[in-house]
């Protein structure tokens, strides 16, 4: 591999990483990891920038995660990595030095991986990997909840735009942008926070006591909120669409009377799949999707605790990054 290291060099540089490690629900280190032995098929990849979700990281930090496939403490957390790939196998088709999204890792032979990107290095199938514009920093980790806007707009794609959108997060805030780069339409936000509704915006953004509205035929709700049906079906047309985008730790709980008489139909987006990041990607490298304004708050790798419980409390945090280029 001209002007990088050979993959076995690489392993005996790199055996150990440096990580975020949930020990247990409300307990955090940042310490040592062993990484796994990259296969043929793998890079490992350097990380610069993290991205601290507020959805499924919150629900591993304070234990209230539903079973899900890998999940046991310690773990490492983490999917929204920016890194360089640092050495590659023999079966890979990426570049030593090349700017990759990491969505997560092959994991550690300590801890476990779940999603197990939150680290200084990383082993990844190569296959999981995005690769990035050179140019590309800290913004690169928001391209999974842009790729998850998509998705969920995929989801609807039979139906037309979402009417309102409740949750002005990151993620509604991008499903916004997408749906007015897709669509050319503006669709009406739902947020309860004060601090979430300032600001200048092409959308109209209001909290949803002050909706009078009751004929949206087309909500998507990214709140993650188990009692949304509840609240927005007075607001709802007969054979309205809700569209579930967000991660429901609790059971979705709803009385049936009132979305009986409106017979509404429901729908769950998932994760987002391979075309939907390269939609996000398209939509990015074309102008259409701006990531700015997005990332609110950054701190250094090893002030990660207090970084985890700022993005966690702070409603005027939309995505906290950690930076491990000093790592």
């Amino acid at each position: 591999m001209p002007g990088g290291l050979k993959l076995s060099e690489s392993i005996a540089m790199r055996a150990m990483s440096t990580a975020v490690v949930f020990e247990q629900p409300g307990e955090m280190t940042i310490r040592p990891v062993e990484l796994p032995e990259p296969h043929s098929t793998d890079c490992v990849v350097e990380v610069q920038w993290t991205g601290i979700s507020t959805g499924t990281e919150r629900l591993l930090w304070d234990g209230r995660m539903p079973p899900f496939p890998g999940l046991a403490y310690p773990l490492v957390p983490g999917y929204e990595s920016v890194g360089s790939v640092l050495s590659t196998g023999e079966r890979t088709d990426f570049e030593v030095g090349q700017r990759v999204f990491v969505p997560g890792s092959r994991g550690f032979k300590d801890v476990h991986g779940l999603f197990g990107g939150a680290a200084r290095s990383l082993v990844v199938p190569a296959e999981r990997l995005i690769s990035l514009p050179a140019e590309t920093e800290s913004t690169g980790v928001l391209l999974a909840l842009a790729a998850t806007a998509c998705h969920a707009l995929r989801r609807m794609e039979d139906l037309g735009p979402p009417e309102l959108i409740i949750g002005h997060g990151a993620l509604g805030r991008l499903l916004a942008r997408v749906t007015e780069a897709r669509y050319q339409t503006t669709p009406v936000v739902w947020e309860t926070a004060d601090e979430r509704r300032e600001g200048n915006y092409r959308y109209t953004v209001i909290d949803p006591t002050e909706d009078d509205r009751r004929d949206y035929r087309r909500i998507c709700d990214v709140s993650g909120a188990s009692l949304i049906i509840d609240q927005a079906v007075h607001h709802l047309a007969k054979g309205a669409t809700i569209l579930l985008a967000g991660f429901y730790a609790a059971p979705i709980q709803f009385q049936f009377p009132a979305a009986f008489m409106r017979e509404i139909d429901l729908r769950i987006s998932a994760e987002w799949q391979p075309e939907d990041m390269q939609s996000a990607l398209d939509l990015v490298s074309g102008g259409d999707l701006s990531l700015s304004g997005i990332i609110t708050h950054d701190q250094p790798y090893d002030s990660a605790e207090t970084a985890y419980q700022q993005a966690f409390s702070d409603p005027r945090c939309l995505k906290m990054v950690l930076d491990w280029r000093d790592a």
